[in-house]
């Protein structure tokens, strides 16, 4: 199987089924037995048309006569693949384009009249792609995102309100890029400079991370399969992959040996290792979950990693559990719209707008509930993966007006002080987009506040 076919059987079933396309991409490798050149066009092909779905379908109403209601979804997947070779692959000639998308209709969808359409579609946008304009930046501001860098209106307005024109046009340039790897060090294995030494004898070029010392950002893509031959069998794994924003927040936590640590909503894992590894795996960590069948992500990446310090267990991190002991230290990692990793993600981009307004009262009360396991004295880190205010700030300042026996914990960033609470927004540090808030018990209750 070619990769345009795997990519257009992949995509049909992303549009029909509602895969996640990262659970969707390595079945569909392994099945199409896909390696080298038809692995990558697979590969862009089938990210490439989730992440500017968008911006294709505007093209595509813009060149046919028909109705959207009328084309077929099919022969719709079809022209958005032709489509993208065409506006975002310049290393494909046109005539392969074209030629290979008739190829497709005719194998996948032998409907009367569908490979004249796509022909006719595919060929008119190469005679009318200087014509089609895009919608007017100052008349129509919110459309002419959307159209522009494929992510819907809601989500646009969000940002623009929030963010500004400015800034939102940053942080949607980097829906549509490539982040960089990053690889967390094992630092009960070895250094942040020895694992430099190591990508680099095996020709990898890296650099340590501005924002987190014990992350490793490679210069350039690398296949897991060249990483892992710095992971020999049965030893303890020198490093797993994680954000450099993701990373930051666990420096952020502070862990020190001997601590007692909670890690409320802690699957997949990454967190906790982080903080295993910052106590030199001396301490406890509960690393709790709503969802038992995520667990074992956790137990066997702390195994591979040679960390003893994790217990893991389910919890409705919402619901208050009197039996929990007391912590020095919790993350409230909280479940959230994840607007801040579109870039490693595509699917997110399409979530609807009521999914999300439903997440505040969620994240409020999985913060309110956390809060009363923390000791006097203790520090508390609230954080997501998102951008929108509603969802960080706005949770943060409601509960600190409520809770005087709570305060922020100013914390520095690459030298620059903050006063407790820090977004970061993608294009700041080439990161995820990231919210994190630290605060410290200073006293057992609101009325040894007042008194």
């Amino acid at each position: 199987m070619t990769a345009r076919e795997s990519a257009f059987l992949s995509l049909q079933k992303y549009e029909n089924s509602g895969v996640y396309s990262n659970i969707e991409l390595s079945y569909a490798i392994e099945r199409g037995h896909l390696e080298g050149a038809e692995k990558a066009l697979y590969t862009a092909l089938f990210y490439g048309v989730i992440e500017r779905k968008l911006t294709l379908d505007y093209y595509i109403a813009k060149l046919s006569d028909r109705k959207d209601e009328e084309i077929d979804l099919n022969v719709r997947i079809i022209l958005r693949m032709g489509l993208y070779q065409l506006m975002y692959m310049d290393k494909i000639p046109e005539s392969a384009a074209v030629n290979e998308s008739v190829k497709l209709a005719t194998r996948f969808y032998a409907k009367k009249n569908s490979t004249q359409f796509i022909n006719a579609i595919l060929r008119n946008f190469l005679r009318q792609k200087d014509k089609i304009t895009l919608p007017k930046k100052e008349k129509d501001p919110i459309s002419y995102l959307s159209v522009t860098y494929s992510v819907p209106e809601w989500i646009c307005r969000l940002w623009l309100d929030a963010y500004g024109m400015e800034d939102t046009i940053k942080i949607l340039e980097t829906v549509n890029s490539h982040p960089a790897m990053t690889l967390r060090v094992n630092t009960l294995k070895m250094s942040a400079d020895e694992l430099l030494e190591a990508l680099k004898n095996e020709g990898i070029r890296a650099h340590i991370s501005e924002i987190s010392k014990n992350s490793i950002v490679l210069d350039r893509a690398v296949p897991m399969d060249k990483l892992e031959i710095l992971n020999p069998e049965n030893e303890a794994r020198a490093f797993f992959i994680q954000d450099e924003a993701s990373s930051l927040c666990v420096d952020v936590m502070g862990a020190e040996k001997g601590d007692i640590v909670l890690d409320a909503c802690a699957c997949p894992g990454g967190k906790s290792f982080g903080m295993a590894l910052s106590m030199g795996n001396e301490g406890k960590i509960l690393s709790y979950d709503l969802h038992k069948n995520k667990l074992s992500l956790i137990e066997n990446g702390a195994r591979s990693l040679g960390i003893t310090i994790i217990q893991t267990g389910v919890q409705n991190a919402s619901v208050y559990n009197e039996e929990m002991p007391v912590f020095d230290k919790i993350l409230c990692d909280v479940p959230c719209s994840g607007l801040g990793v579109i870039a490693k993600k595509p699917d997110i981009r399409y979530k609807s707008e009521e999914d999300i307004v439903r997440l505040p009262a969620l994240q409020a009360k999985i913060l309110e509930n956390n809060a009363k396991y923390l000791k006097v004295g203790g520090t508390m880190v609230y954080s997501t993966c998102t951008l929108n205010p509603d969802e960080n700030r706005n949770i943060v300042e409601d509960f600190l007006k409520n809770h005087p026996e709570f305060s922020l914990c100013p914390f520095s960033v690459s030298g620059k002080e903050t006063d407790g609470i820090l977004e970061i927004l993608p294009f700041m540090y080439d990161t995820d987009g990231f919210f994190i808030a630290k605060m410290r018990r200073v006293a057992a209750d609101k009325s040894a506040v007042s008194e």
